[in-house]
């Protein structure tokens, strides 16, 4: 599977605290637009779920996006669009909005708020988890305080999601990256 994937350099987003989306305080998300090409003949999902696996990145799942404003504050998450379309916010209140598409990943450090805001009927979405962290949803104000403290404590992963270990989230999430 791994010879679908189109190398290319990521879009690299920063987003602030918005009082109640503490965002990452230093590592951008990224997003790799049709990174991945999906043939007609094959289950999207499971190529997405492959490439994820590969690279160690598991606890893998195939859904959609929550509607509502949530993050995660003790573990990173990619996200994979194996079919469809949706606009989803990301960052927060204060966030961008982006059109995701089947082939486009996007990787979300610890903290990073997420919410689909519309999504075609057919959407399809695989994420997974590096082989670290504990997985929470975070959506209340009460919860910033704690996720402040915990979100630096997420280490870096020792792969990218989808270039495994030449990829361009090691440099992005660097220690030197701020």
């Amino acid at each position: 599977m791994a010879q679908l994937v189109e190398k290319q350099e990521p879009l690299s987003f920063r987003f602030a605290d918005d009082g109640l989306v503490p965002n990452h305080p230093r590592w951008p998300m990224l997003v790799y637009p049709g990174a991945v090409p999906l043939p007609d003949d094959v289950d999207p999902a499971a190529v997405l779920e492959d490439i994820f696996s590969a690279n160690g990145w598991g606890d893998s799942w195939r859904d959609g996006i929550y509607g509502f404003v949530h993050y995660h504050s003790r573990i990173h998450e990619v996200l994979g669009i194996a079919r469809g379309s949706a606009e989803v916010r990301f960052g927060g209140g204060k966030g961008k909005v982006l059109e995701v598409k089947a082939g486009d990943v996007v990787v979300l450090p610890a903290g990073t708020g997420h919410q689909r805001l519309s999504a075609s009927a057919d959407l399809l979405v695989v994420g997974a988890y590096p082989p670290f962290g504990t997985y929470d949803l975070c959506r209340s104000p009460e919860q910033h305080a704690e996720a402040l403290r915990t979100i630096p404590e997420v280490r870096r992963p020792d792969k990218d999601p989808i270039y495994g270990s030449d990829g361009p989230l090691l440099a992005a999430w660097s220690k030197l990256a701020a």
